[in-house]
C-alpha cells in the first residue's frame, strides 16, 4: 500500500491542529474555530430552544424601546453640554435650513468595516432627518468583508495598503485608513442601491509626477483630476454630474495615490460615515496616522460629530490598557479637537466580548468592563460624550446569550455582530443619540430667554 501524498498529508493535520490546540490551550480558547459540544445538535438539527419562549427572550434586545426600566441604560453620559455642537447641526438640519447638513465621523474597529451598527444609524437617522448622501467610502475592498450599506463596489489594478499594516511610513491614509497606489487603468466603481447622488469628492494625495484620474457618472465622463503638484500634499477635488446618477466610477491615467470619495445628495440630511478598519486599535489614530495629514482630512470633512469606537483588539491585553490606553485615547482626542475644535467628540465603548469558561459557559473577556471604565472617565475628564455599549446591549453574558439566541445574533468567535445583533446595537445607539436631542432644544430655548433684553416699563413676551 502507497503511503498518502506528504503534502495533502502535511495541510491535513495542520488544519487538525488549527481545530484542536484552540480547544485545549487556554489563553487561545478566544480562537476557537468550532464549538465540538455543538456538532451532536447539528447532525439531528434540533432547534436551540423552543421558538416561541426564544421570541419573549429575545424582545426586549429586538425592541430595546419597549423595556422603559432600561432606558436610563442607554442613555449618553458625558459631560454636559458634549453633544451640543451635534445637535445644533441636527436641529438646522430638522428645520431643513438651506444647505444643512450633519456629519458624523465613526472610526471603529472590524465590528464596523462591513457597515455594521454604522449603517444601522445611519438608516435610522437619515429616515428622520434626511438623507445627504452615502459620504464617505473606501476606493477598493481591503477586506473581503468591507462594505457600505446600500453601495456596490467593484474595482481592480489597485495596490491596497491599510494603517493596520503601517507599510506606507509615511501615515499618509486619508479619512478612511487605507492608501490606494495605482498606475494608468486602475478603476473603481460604485452603484448605488438608491439614486439621487449628484457629487462625487475625490481624496487624493498631490505628489509630484501624479497622474490624472478621469470621473464618470452613469457612464459619462463629468471631470478630471490632475494629482500632479510641486509639492506632496493632501487633495481634495468634488466634481458635479449635471443630473442625478446611480453610478460614480473612477479610472487611473496615469501613476497615482487615492484614499477614497465622498458621495453627496443635494438638500437638507444626514451624511454617516463608517470609517472602520479590521484589527483597529487606539493605537492607531494616536500614532500610525501622520497627524498633519489626518488632521487636513478632518478639517476638510468638516464633521459636527466624531465617534471614537475602539476597544475590542484591546481588550484581551491587560497590560496593554493599565499602562497605555487612557493616554493613547486622550491623545486621540486632542488630535480630532485640534484639527476640528467645533466638533462634538462621543466615546463607544466596545461591545461584549466572549470567551469560554472552564465550566463551558460564555462568559465576559474581563477587559471589557475595565475598558469601558477608562471611557467613561475620559469622556468626564475631557469634556466628551459616552456612550456604554457593553451595558446598553446586557452587561456582562451577553454575547453568550445573543450566542444562543434564536435568531443567533453574534459568530462563533464571540466578538463580531451577525446583521440582527448589530441592528440592536445600531438602535440602541441610535436612541442614546435622539434621546438627549429634546433636552438640548429646551435648554437653547431657556438660554434665549435668559438673555433676551427687558426693555424698561416691558415684560419679555415669552413664545
Amino acid at each position: 500500500m502507497r503511503p498518502p501524498p506528504s503534502k495533502p498529508s502535511l495541510v491535513i493535520l495542520t488544519l487538525a491542529a488549527m481545530l484542536a490546540v484552540p480547544n485545549q490551550v487556554e489563553y487561545l480558547q478566544d480562537y476557537q474555530f468550532m464549538d465540538w459540544r455543538r456538532i451532536p445538535e447539528v447532525v439531528d438539527f434540533q432547534p436551540r430552544v423552543n421558538p416561541a419562549a426564544a421570541a419573549a427572550e429575545e424582545e426586549p434586545r429586538l425592541s430595546p424601546e419597549r423595556v422603559a426600566a432600561s432606558a436610563e441604560v442607554f442613555r449618553i453620559a458625558g459631560a454636559e453640554g458634549a453633544l451640543d455642537a451635534f445637535y445644533e447641526a441636527l436641529h438646522q438640519t430638522e428645520l431643513r435650513r438651506p444647505g444643512a447638513v450633519v456629519r458624523v465621523l465613526h472610526y471603529g474597529d472590524s465590528p464596523t468595516t462591513a457597515d455594521l451598527i454604522t449603517g444601522d444609524v445611519r438608516r435610522l437617522l437619515q429616515r428622520q432627518f434626511g438623507d445627504a448622501g452615502h459620504g464617505f467610502c473606501l476606493l477598493a475592498k481591503p477586506w473581503a468583508w468591507y462594505g457600505h450599506a446600500g453601495v456596490t463596489l467593484r474595482a481592480a489594478g489597485w495596490e491596497m495598503e491599510a494603517a493596520t499594516m503601517n507599510r506606507t511610513r509615511d501615515g499618509f491614509y486619508g479619512l478612511g485608513g487605507v492608501s490606494f497606489r495605482g498606475e494608468a487603468g486602475a478603476w473603481a466603481q460604485w452603484t448605488f442601491r438608491d439614486p439621487g447622488h449628484t457629487s462625487l469628492e475625490l481624496s487624493y494625495l498631490a505628489q509630484p509626477g501624479g497622474g490624472a484620474v478621469r470621473i464618470v457618472a452613469d457612464g459619462q465622463v463629468v471631470g478630471k483630476v490632475e494629482t500632479a503638484a510641486a509639492a506632496i500634499s493632501p487633495g481634495f477635488t468634488e466634481v458635479r454630474a449635471p443630473r442625478p446618477v446611480q453610478e460614480f466610477e473612477v479610472r487611473a491615467e496615469g501613476p497615482v495615490r487615492l484614499f477614497g470619495a465622498v458621495f453627496r445628495k443635494p438638500g437638507a440630511g444626514v451624511i454617516y460615515d463608517s470609517l472602520g478598519l479590521n484589527g483597529a486599535s487606539v493605537y492607531i489614530l494616536a500614532r500610525i496616522f501622520n497627524e498633519r495629514h489626518w488632521a487636513a482630512q478632518l478639517a476638510q470633512a468638516r464633521p459636527d460629530l466624531v465617534v471614537i469606537n475602539y476597544g475590542t483588539n484591546e481588550s484581551g491585553y491587560l497590560s496593554y490598557i493599565d499602562q497605555y490606553y487612557t493616554k493613547e485615547l486622550k491623545e486621540i482626542i486632542r488630535r480630532v479637537r485640534t484639527a476640528t475644535p467645533q466638533a462634538s467628540i462621543l466615546i463607544m465603548s466596545p461591545m461584549d466580548r466572549g470567551r469560554r469558561e472552564p465550566g463551558g459557559a460564555i462568559g465576559t473577556l474581563p477587559g471589557i468592563p475595565k475598558l469601558a471604565a477608562i471611557q467613561r472617565q475620559v469622556a468626564l475628564e475631557t469634556g466628551c460624550a459616552f456612550f456604554d455599549t457593553y451595558q446598553a446591549m446586557g452587561g456582562s453574558g451577553t454575547m453568550g446569550r445573543w450566542y444562543e439566541a434564536e435568531p443567533r445574533l453574534v459568530a462563533g468567535d464571540f466578538i463580531h455582530p451577525l446583521p440582527p445583533g448589530a441592528r440592536i446595537v445600531g438602535k440602541l445607539m441610535y436612541q442614546a443619540l435622539l434621546e438627549g436631542f429634546p433636552r438640548y432644544k429646551v435648554r437653547k430655548m431657556q438660554q434665549r430667554f435668559a438673555q433676551a433684553e427687558v426693555r424698561p416699563g416691558e415684560r419679555t413676551v415669552r413664545r
